[in-house]
């Protein structure tokens, strides 16, 4: 289950054949990303196990299982800025059980990142998508 935002990003990989090309996208999504406030740059949204000095702020509207998720996030490199819009367009405004249910690896391969990113910035994807499903589990469990 992707969003639509999502399924876009994955098109344009498709008619991007070229990895140069597909990078540049990535980037480009990163740099028209908002950056975060210098004040939100705080250790509790700090994501640890990545390389670059990554952070994800969430939004949560309402409660529960139902409650939709929703986060910003910047990094101080721009492909994994890019990354984090990549992960922003698969779970943004899903609601806690579905962000739950994304299959985030199987999504993620569809695009054919592991196979180009280095050991470093995969994990650092992972660790990413770790604390995304954390934030949905904590906003399905608030009642």
């Amino acid at each position: 289950m992707a969003t639509q935002a999502f399924e876009e990003i994955a098109e344009t990989f498709e008619f991007l054949g070229d990895w140069e090309d597909r990078y540049r996208y990535v980037i480009d999504l990163g740099r028209a990303m908002e950056p975060l406030d210098e004040g939100l740059r705080v250790p509790a949204t700090k994501v640890e196990g990545c390389a670059s000095q990554v952070w994800l702020v969430p939004e949560i509207d309402g409660q529960g299982a139902a409650a939709r998720i929703g986060f910003r996030g910047d990094s101080d490199a721009m492909i994994v800025r890019g990354l984090i819009a990549v992960l922003i367009a698969l779970y943004d405004g899903l609601t806690a059980r579905e962000a739950l249910a994304v299959d985030a690896s199987a999504e993620l391969e569809r695009l054919g990142l592991h196979d180009h990113l280095s050991s470093q910035r995969s994990n650092g994807l992972r660790a990413m998508v770790e604390r995304v499903r954390a934030i949905a589990a904590s906003a399905e469990a608030a009642a």
